[in-house]
């Protein structure tokens, strides 16, 4: 569980970083526009990326504090061990659409590098869309993580229920 905290710490520093950027660079563009009526040609292509970057961290981020939405206006209802349950499922469930999705972002990415589509400064666009598979493969990784851990708490409790009785 180290490296998952270094990489929060990362992603945490990451977050803070592009945000920093994003909002220097979005501020600067509308002060050269609206004054000097200039501004930089890649600025707004720049925000965008960063905004996606910041979107698929924030993402991973919240799949490890536990902190993405959920529907659990059944589970609420559940006794401790049947909502340990369909968590577990639900996290089962998240990680597999999550790991298909890195998949589908992997291709994603060897078709665009085909293409070899550039975009500001010459950077290969597959280069800056490098985040959806990573982040689909982290959050892939933090629900399986988190439906073990449920599944080890559901076998605890099964294995204390049957030493009480």
């Amino acid at each position: 569980m180290r490296l998952d905290t270094a990489i929060s710490r990362a992603e945490r520093w990451l977050l803070n970083l592009l945000l920093g950027a994003m909002i220097v660079l979005a501020f600067l563009q509308i002060v050269l526009r609206n004054f000097w009526a200039t501004g930089f040609s890649w600025s707004d292509a720049m925000v965008r990326y960063l905004v996606l970057w910041l979107a698929f961290i924030g993402a991973a981020l919240a799949t490890r504090e536990k902190k993405h939405i959920t529907i659990d206006v059944v589970t609420r209802w559940l006794p401790a061990k049947a909502q340990a349950i369909v968590r577990c499922f639900a996290d089962t469930f998240s990680a597999f659409i999550c790991g298909v999705l890195a998949y589908a972002a992997v291709n994603f990415l060897r078709f665009e590098a085909a293409l070899g589509t550039k975009t500001f400064f010459e950077i290969p666009v597959f280069c800056l869309q490098v985040v959806l598979p990573a982040a689909f493969g982290l959050m892939a990784l933090r629900f399986s993580l988190q439906a073990i851990q449920k599944m080890m708490l559901i076998s605890d409790t099964d294995n204390n229920s049957s030493v009480s009785n």
